[in-house]
């Protein structure tokens, strides 16, 4: 009878010992909350911040203003392409038609979706690049259209358009 209980008794303690290891292995350790935030607005992370940003129709700008995504993104190409169409050398005819025929098709998707927009007309980028836009078409409408640009215009135009990238 002794050696019964004794063997129910060790049976059961280590069942027992199991029993808690197991259950509080698995059981998450109290932890206490602290306000990381600083007061800035937080964004959503993962998955669902992803697929939110993807039917935004909207962005935020390196300045911190809200822009319609398809503004944004048309004016950044269109201050690569002009960009790289005015750092091309203009002897190398070949490159300089190509890179000059992608920032006329920029700045004309450019003009046709965004000339006159409310949304976007009081902006500084917007601002920037109708100034860099009317400088280059100033200047050809001059001296025509297959004189070479001075170095002074060039340099303007180029200034614009950094401005312009420092607000999109």
């Amino acid at each position: 009878a002794a050696s019964s209980r004794r063997h129910v008794i060790s049976c059961s303690s280590t069942a027992l010992v199991a029993i808690l290891t197991f259950n509080c292995g698995l059981a998450p350790l109290p932890v206490q909350a602290e306000d990381m935030s600083n007061g800035q607005d937080e964004k959503e992370e993962g998955v669902v911040g992803a697929i939110k940003s993807l039917f935004d129709p909207n962005e935020k700008t390196k300045s911190g203003k809200v822009l319609p995504k398809a503004y944004l993104k048309s004016a950044r190409e269109l201050v690569k392409t002009l960009r790289e169409s005015l750092k091309e050398d203009p002897k190398d005819i070949a490159n300089f038609r190509r890179n000059a025929d992608s920032a006329k098709e920029s700045i004309r998707d450019y003009l046709s979706n965004w000339r006159g927009q409310k949304t976007v007309a009081g902006e500084e980028s917007y601002v920037e690049l109708e100034k860099a836009i009317r400088s280059l078409a100033s200047f050809y409408s001059k001296a025509g259209p297959s004189a070479p640009l001075p170095g002074e215009v060039k340099s303007e135009i180029l200034n614009d358009l950094d401005t312009a990238e420092k607000f999109l």
